[in-house]
């Protein structure tokens, strides 16, 4: 309160002070004058209070008009700053009517009201705290949020305790404290708690009240709701990381797919197969480095993609029949199972088989079809056919002379003997036993025997023709099979084989040895029924021939198969002369 107000004030209890003095004067004056004393200090007792009494009503009312005025000028000030803090467009001014400052006041009270309906209506979170950190006050989208009304969160002793989730409640009371010591105004994600116990993310920007940062009158916070989008950031977040699970299993599998094809190439191009794998368009897809030896490309030869009729211009060169193997393939790839094995002549004399299928799919079918291309397997079996060939030579043919053996001579028996029934003709058989061999075996030795089988074997096999067959049957045994034969032909053929055995001389130790045969002719199905019964009677003619004196040819009669085998003449001595 101001000294001025302070006197003024005072001048009525003073007036009252001096009135009673004066009364007192009076009193005094009527106890020791007269009558007419007595009226005259009414008298200036009387006036003398009114004239204290108006001094006293002229202060106060001085005094209450300055009261008036000084309230204006505060009323003029606080609604001045009002205009300014909530940007209220009244036309400001120091001499301020009652009217005029009542318009004001209901101006900024509308407006204050419009700023309530606006604040209520917010969508975000808005808040208020003191420097102390105590809710002053939460907009009502608190209910929406978190489902708690704002007369709960004000209640609560520590709004940021009952409504921020403990994992983010030390480190927003921190933040909060940070910003209402001066700091910079602070944003950050944080989770509220729901009353239904569910938690909701919330974007806070807090920032401080006032003026003066350093000095802030209270806390402001600022809250989105971001739930949606968290959730959204969490599947995200499940969807990458479940893209980052499926790609480190798909590069762990890439590479044990890597490793497993590593090693099955490591395989394959160490196995003599050739491998080609043609895809459904008929390009090559794959191939290993037998197939480019067996086919004759170079070591760095690159087929990838080359198409099937490039390749097989490629190796037409190298065929015995190109077109006869391009027919073959074309019948392959009709088939889609595996192909029968395919022999292919080279024209270096080396042999190639094929082998060929179809190579499905584990996918579902592609525009209808369920494999995905077709798989070639190549051999070069030269060599096996030779070793082939020898092991049948080894099993069919005489190992000193060269000749067929009596395996093979029973088995062509037996076929042509079949071939001659179903036909209606005849085969021919000439059995040869040497005269004289036995003694130029024990005399000379079995290796002067085994000259004079091979030299024997070599001159009767001149006189062989292309389809007979010359077999030695065992020691100094010998055959001749005639397909389609005469009596006349196998009677000519006799004769020259004898001739040739005769002339024949071999020289040991200084010594010549020569020897002659006996020869046994007989016909299916003139002379015998059956293959061993051919034979017997052809055995049969032989002998004849050697108890007849030998160096001779017998043809059995129609009785031969009736009798057994005669005893050769104990005579069985060579032809030997000196030099």
């Amino acid at each position: 309160m101001s000294g001025e107000g302070g006197d003024a004030k005072l001048v009525p209890v003073l007036a009252g002070v001096a009135a009673a003095m004066l009364a007192a004067f009076a009193v005094g004056i009527g106890m020791y004058g007269d009558a007419e004393g007595v009226r005259l200090g009414a008298v200036v007792t009387i006036a003398a209070i009114g004239l204290l009494v108006g001094v006293a009503v002229d202060r106060d009312r001085l005094r209450r008009t300055r009261e008036r005025e000084q309230g204006n000028v505060a009323i003029a000030a606080r609604l001045d700053r009002l205009d300014a803090d909530a940007a209220i467009p009244l036309a400001p001014s120091r001499e301020v009517r009652p009217q005029d400052a009542l318009a004001r006041i209901d101006a900024a009270f509308d407006e204050v009201r419009r700023l309530r309906e606006v604040s209520e209506g917010v969508y975000g979170l808005e808040a208020l705290f003191d420097v102390a950190g105590r809710l002053v006050w939460i907009s009502p989208s608190i209910h929406r949020i978190t489902g708690r009304t704002p007369a709960e969160c004000l209640a609560a002793p520590d709004a940021i305790v009952f409504l921020v989730h403990e994992s983010d409640r030390n480190y927003c009371l921190r933040t909060a404290r940070k910003v209402a010591e001066g700091g910079p105004p602070a944003n950050f994600e944080m989770r509220l708690m729901r009353a239904d116990g569910r938690i909701c993310w919330v974007a806070c920007h807090w920032r401080p009240l006032g003026d003066d940062s350093t000095h802030p009158a209270g806390l402001r916070m600022s809250a989105e709701d971001i739930q949606a989008r968290k959730e959204t950031e969490y599947k995200l977040l499940e969807t990458v990381t479940e893209l980052r699970r499926a790609q480190a299993l798909r590069e762990r599998y890439l590479a044990r797919s890597n490793d497993e094809r590593q090693r099955l190439s490591a395989l394959l191009n160490v196995i003599r197969l050739g491998i080609l794998f043609m895809d459904r368009d008929h390009r090559v897809l794959y191939y290993n480095r037998a197939m480019l030896s067996i086919w004759g490309f170079a070591p760095e030869e690159n087929l990838i993609g080359m198409r099937d009729v490039v390749l097989q211009s490629r190796v037409a060169p190298l065929l015995e029949q190109p077109e006869a193997y391009f027919e073959h393939i074309a019948g392959v790839l009709q088939v889609h199972g595996v192909s029968e094995t395919h022999e292919i002549g080279l024209r270096d004399g080396r042999i190639v088989t094929d082998v060929s299928t179809v190579v499905e799919s584990v996918a579902e079918p592609v525009q209808g079809r369920r494999w995905i291309g077709r798989v070639w397997i190549y051999e070069d079996v030269t060599e096996e056919r030779k070793i082939a060939r020898k092991m049948v030579e080894l099993a069919e043919r005489d190992p000193l002379t060269n000749l067929f053996n009596r395996r093979r001579f029973h088995e062509e028996l037996n076929r042509l003997v079949a071939e001659a029934s179903r036909h209606a003709v005849r085969v021919g058989l000439i059995a040869i036993d040497l005269d004289g061999f036995k003694p130029i075996n024990d005399e000379f030795g079995h290796q002067a025997g085994d000259v004079v089988l091979v030299g024997l074997a070599q001159a009767v096999g001149g006189v062989i023709r292309r389809n007979e067959m010359f077999f030695r049957l065992g020691g100094d045994e010998f055959g001749v099979l005639v397909p389609d034969a005469e009596e006349r032909d196998l009677c000519e053929l006799a004769r020259r084989i004898l001739e040739v055995i005769e002339t024949q001389r071999f020289e040991f130790e200084g010594r010549s040895a020569s020897l002659t045969a006996s020869l046994g002719i007989a016909l299916f199905p003139q002379h015998a029924d059956n293959p061993e019964q051919l034979v017997a009677v052809a055995d049969q003619a032989m002998y004849c021939s050697k108890n007849r004196g030998r160096d001779r040819w017998t043809l059995a009669g129609s009785q031969a198969h009736e009798s057994d085998r005669m005893v050769p003449s104990e005579s069985d001595e060579p032809i030997c002369r000196g030099d």
